[in-house]
Formats: C-alpha cells, structure tokens, sequence
C-alpha cells in the first residue's frame, strides 16, 4: 500500500510541472526498490491524472459546437508523439532511456531550455493564435518527452512560450495537450492486461486512481495560479539542482 500512496502522490504534483513525472517516478522507485512495473499500478496513476485535467477543462473540452477545432489541433499535436512512442515500444527501446545519467542530462538541459524560452515576450493566446501549424509543431516538440528527465509539460510549455504565447495560455496548451497521451498510455496498459487476463481489480487500484487524481486537480489549479503571477525560474532551479545531484550521485 505504501508504493501506491507514494507513487499516486508522486504522480498527481510531478505530471502537470514542467519537472518530468516519469524521472521522479523512476527515481524514486529506484531508491527504494519498487517494483512499479506492475500495469495494474500504472494503468491507477495515469487514469487518475486524466481523469483529473478532464474534469479541470470540461468546459473547453464538452463544448464541442464552439470547441471542435480546438480538440481537433489537440489531436494533431498529439500524433507525432504517439507515433515515436508506439516505434519505441515495438522495438524495445524504452528500456535504454531509463536510466540515471540520461536523467541528470535531460533535467539539466531541458531546464535550461525552458528559462531562455521564457525570457520571450508574453504576446499571443490560445483563444487567437493557437492554429494547426503551432499545434502541429509544439506536437514535434512534444517527441522529445518520450525521454525520461525532458517532462511533457515542461516541453510543451517551452515550445509555446518559444511562439510567444503567454506563460498561462503556454500551461493550458500544455495541459490540453496531455489528455490524448494519458489516454493512449491507459489505453496501452489496458490492452496489455486484457492479454495477460491480469485484469484484477482491487481497493488499492481505485486508491492510486482517487489519490493520483486528487493530487493532479489540486497541482493543476495551483499551478495555473502561480504562472499569473511568478516566472518559470523557480521550476528551473530545482531541475538544475536536481540533474546536478542525479549526475555527481552517477559519475
């Protein structure tokens, strides 16, 4: 019980921050010797996060007549992602980027990356300038989070803030952009345990699903609140911080 606790909180404050989700998760793990390759567990932790960011945005989301075009540059954002990410899993990949060292770089860098593209003036919104094209690109950017340490958020709120968009508008196309990715990992994990028929479902299931969603609502709402009002610079210390310990821990 403790492993789901720890996880589901890990994954509620970690996925929606530009800090990577999947490297606190694999750390974390790592330290102290979880064994959270179980499906059941990682089908809870990201059912619990989309579930989270729909109900966040359902009005954006279920307003469907004004709306359509906004789901439809969603989706297309999304597919260069899923694509690299079905490639990876085909060819047993995924293994090869989970790991400490890779970790420590990707925080450092990509932390970097974010500040020098948050020093961009704050010009465009999602209501006025979010078109195909940008989706489509900030989607390319969004590759490069199949990489544990990169962070969806963190990338795809780079990618926006490189395009001029506000840093809030830059978070909720962050945001938005994150529920067909979460709904293609449960889709993943489920299929995967309908062919193992290790679909067993237990009260510690629905735990990590209430516990990951909890968490990620609550991180949602005080994080769109805090970009109001402060910088990125604060994410970007501690991704420095945290890569620097990760790499003199490695070399």
């Amino acid at each position: 019980m403790a492993e789901i606790i720890i996880l589901s909180i890990i994954q509620g404050l970690t996925e929606f921050l530009p800090v990577s989700s999947s490297a606190h998760l694999i750390l974390i793990s790592k330290y102290f010797n979880f064994a959270n390759e179980n499906l059941n567990l990682d089908l809870s932790l990201h059912l619990g996060s989309l579930l989270a960011i729909v109900i966040y945005f359902k009005k954006d989301l279920f307003d469907f007549i004004n709306n359509k075009n906004l789901l439809l540059k969603i989706l297309l954002s999304s597919v260069p992602t899923l694509i690299t990410g079905a490639l990876l899993v085909k060819f047993h990949l995924i293994a090869y980027l989970r790991n400490y060292e890779i970790i420590g770089w990707t925080t450092i860098l990509f932390g970097a990356l974010l500040y020098i593209s948050d020093l961009k003036k704050e010009k465009k919104s999602i209501r006025k300038d979010f078109r195909y094209s940008t989706a489509l690109y900030i989607g390319f950017f969004q590759i490069l989070s199949l990489i544990p340490g990169v962070s969806r958020s963190g990338i795809t709120i780079t990618g926006g803030r490189f395009f001029n968009f506000k840093r809030l508008d830059s978070a909720k196309i962050s945001f938005l952009l994150s529920i067909p990715t979460l709904a293609a990992v449960s889709l993943y994990n489920f299929k995967n345990l309908l062919t193992k028929q290790d679909l067993e479902i237990s009260l510690l299931n629905f735990l990590g699903i209430f516990l990951s969603f909890i968490f990620s609502y609550i991180t949602i709402k005080f994080f769109l609140e805090f970009i109001k009002k402060f910088s990125l610079l604060y994410f970007v210390i501690y991704r420095l911080i945290l890569g620097s310990l990760i790499l003199i821990y490695v070399y």
